[in-house]
């Protein structure tokens, strides 16, 4: 296949520039996908920094495609040409690992991650293995569909797994590009959705998304809210923000559970004696599998989720992958190829 149009990195911390990479055909179990839309994720930064092991220069970034497979490989069964489809963090499994045998898909010992495993999004075409796909549902559009592909999944999936019924007390932490689609999820599943930020300026924007209840963490004590309402049986934690996540540890309800998604270095200090009594716990939750990123998008197609993204073409990837590391957009910066 000729060379496409692909966002290059050339050596770690380098700038995104534009320029071209070979496209090889698809092989066997692959596929070919024209990308419309591609989602720039904090994520990204590992792969442009170098951070992540056995890196290869030059590299192309991007783990939320969204696009048209445009050709298929050798004993690709169920897509055809033509299909729309989108591609997250766990792009590809191998199928025969321990892992994967178990149906364990996103621990799979040999996950081909975008970015990583195969060249990224962040161009006019990649070429993935079909174990990753995830079918685009009708009448949502690339741009919306690119940042369920890992974002998206990765909030409703933690939802999902953390064990809350419709009327429970669910609280989400932070309001930003994964916690304003978390407070949207929660509300539309029939949660009793608390959203929880910095500043009194954002109470009206998280009743907009779903929240029935807003609380700034710099002039209320997060927690003794939490309990005045009977205590939250699921905290979703999004923000990047260690002490943020232990402080609502102690706004959970007996066998309540704080759920970790947000990314952040510093321990968070929580004590066993916070858990042990009331039977709380505190555990991480990753993105999803392919099949998980289809059924998030299916729930925010059918009851309305929608991301709030910024597009931005391609050729400005670079200032987009600054904005993002600046954190001068609000939420998501969704680049577009024009396909």
């Amino acid at each position: 296949m000729p060379p496409v149009r692909s966002v290059l990195v050339d050596a770690p911390s380098s700038s995104l520039r534009l320029g071209e990479r070979e496209l090889p055909d698809p092989g066997p179990g692959e596929v070919c996908v024209t990308v419309e839309a591609c989602g720039i994720c904090h994520s990204d930064n590992a792969f442009v920094a170098g951070l992540m092991p056995d890196l290869t220069f030059p590299v192309t970034p991007g783990h939320e495609i969204a696009g048209r497979i445009s050709a298929l490989g050798a004993g690709v069964r169920g897509w055809q040409v033509g299909d729309r489809v989108a591609v997250g963090w766990f792009g590809g499994y191998c199928t025969h690992c321990t892992s994967c045998r178990r149906g364990d898909f996103v621990h799979c010992e040999y996950a081909q991650i975008p970015g990583w495993s195969y060249p990224g999004g962040y161009a006019h075409a990649v070429v993935v293995p079909a174990t990753g796909l995830a079918r685009i549902p009708d009448g949502m559009s690339a741009v919306q569909a690119a940042p369920m592909a890992c974002a998206g999944v990765t909030v409703f999936g933690a939802l999902r797994a953390g064990g809350a019924r419709p009327g429970d007390v669910v609280a989400v932490v932070g309001l930003g590009g994964l916690g304003h689609l978390a407070v949207q999820f929660a509300a539309k599943s029939g949660f009793d959705t608390v959203a929880i930020a910095r500043g009194p300026g954002k109470a009206e924007f998280a009743t907009r998304l779903g929240a029935r209840r807003y609380l700034d963490s710099t002039h209320q004590d997060v927690a003794a809210e939490l309990r005045r309402i009977g205590g939250a049986k699921l905290v979703l934690a999004t923000a990047a923000d260690s002490a943020a996540m232990a402080r609502a540890v102690d706004g959970l309800a007996p066998n309540g559970r704080l759920a970790v998604v947000g990314i952040s270095f510093e321990p968070m200090q929580i004590s066993p004696l916070q858990l042990i009594t009331p039977a709380r716990t505190v555990y991480g939750h990753p993105a999803g599998a392919p099949i998980d990123v289809e059924d998030t998008m299916a729930f925010a197609a059918l009851t309305g989720v929608s991301a709030m993204v910024q597009e931005m073409p391609l050729e400005e990837a670079e200032q987009a992958f600054q904005r993002m590391m600046a954190n001068e957009a609000r939420f998501r910066i969704v680049l577009t190829t024009g396909a």
